[in-house]
């Protein structure tokens, strides 16, 4: 019974690695082949898509081998869960510029335009992935499970190298819950200001308005991205509360169905990018377009334009700005 619960598992992990894989690699494609990449958020999305991308190629097949208990070195198995620690890292910190990026974009647009460029993006998204490796490693400097005693050679399982209380303590209530508060907390005074400021100014600027109604259709897109990500990781790691503080024994079909979870939710972001930001689908049905029914897009020529939300600042905010006290 064991033996067909783990090949089920392994079929699903299968699957869901393929979709990962395509998935995020049209992201990075449509993106890169169709825009710039001086929006900032792009940069982000794009950082959160490599990383989704790693889960399929190289977390999955982890999770794979360790799910079959295989005989490797202590440190050997530790290193390649390690692995899995900072490309869950990565996520959430590619959520958490996201989500500081759009804030900074409503709250103060002005300096916000002035001051944020290709670079800037680029180095947070650098430091998010560097930060994520340090959390992701920290294990590997002492915080497991290694017995003295123990012999060299044991059976890689993830349970038997991480310590529970790193997981629970230290990277979900530390590194993934305050993030996940924070950006929940951002997200709120975002469409709290968007709404303000569409209140406040229905009479001044017309083109304003539209600017701030374009930002909040963003904000709700990437809200939705942010609140798949809660429901996929938050079942696994209440799971691991109940085990390391309740000290109640948790099946392994729960386990392997939260495990599914956080790995699927590296496949629906690419699913709601086209359907909830306008100029990605665009992107879309462009490769769509040139590589596969090849034909000319028609609509090349306007791939440049305002298209992005919140990508270009209208002429009469200054005046807009003026009357609301934007950078206040």
């Amino acid at each position: 019974m064991e033996n067909y619960g783990n090949l089920i598992y392994t079929i699903f992990e299968v699957l869901i690695a393929l979709s990962c894989c395509l998935g995020n690699s049209l992201v990075i494609w449509a993106i890169k082949l169709k825009y710039s990449l001086r929006e900032p958020t792009f940069c982000f999305i794009i950082s959160l898509a490599v990383a989704d991308f790693l889960v399929g190629a190289v977390a999955i097949p982890i999770a794979i081998f360790i799910n079959a208990e295989k005989e490797t070195t202590f440190y050997g198995c530790l290193f390649i869960c390690c692995i899995i620690m900072i490309l869950t890292q990565t996520s959430i910190f590619s959520l958490l510029a996201i989500a500081i990026d759009r804030y900074l974009r409503v709250k103060i647009p002005f300096r916000y335009r002035s001051n944020t460029t290709q670079k800037h993006s680029w180095i947070a998204v650098g430091v998010c992935w560097l930060i994520s490796c340090i959390l992701g490693l920290i294990p590997m400097f002492g915080w497991h499970k290694k017995d003295m005693n123990e012999t060299s050679s044991i059976k890689c399982r993830f349970t038997s190298v991480i310590s529970m209380s790193y997981m629970v303590y230290f990277n979900f209530f530390g590194f993934i819950l305050i993030p996940l508060l924070i950006m929940v907390v951002l997200y709120v005074k975002i469409f709290y200001l968007i709404k303000k400021h569409l209140k406040h100014n229905s009479a001044n600027s017309t083109e304003c308005n539209t600017y701030y109604v374009k930002e909040r259709k963003l904000a709700q897109s990437l809200a939705l991205v942010l609140f798949l990500f809660a429901v996929c990781w938050l079942p696994l790691h209440i799971m691991n509360i109940i085990d390391h503080i309740g000290k109640v024994k948790i099946y392994k079909a729960a386990i392997h169905t939260g495990i599914l979870l956080t790995h699927l939710n590296s496949v629906l972001n690419p699913v709601v990018y086209p359907f909830r930001i306008h100029k990605i689908q665009k992107a879309y049905l462009h490769l769509w377009r040139t590589y596969v029914l090849c034909q000319d897009d028609e609509t090349a020529s306007s791939t440049q334009s305002a298209e992005f939300v919140g990508s270009t600042y209208p002429n009469s905010m200054v005046r807009f700005d003026k009357i609301t006290n934007i950078n206040s």
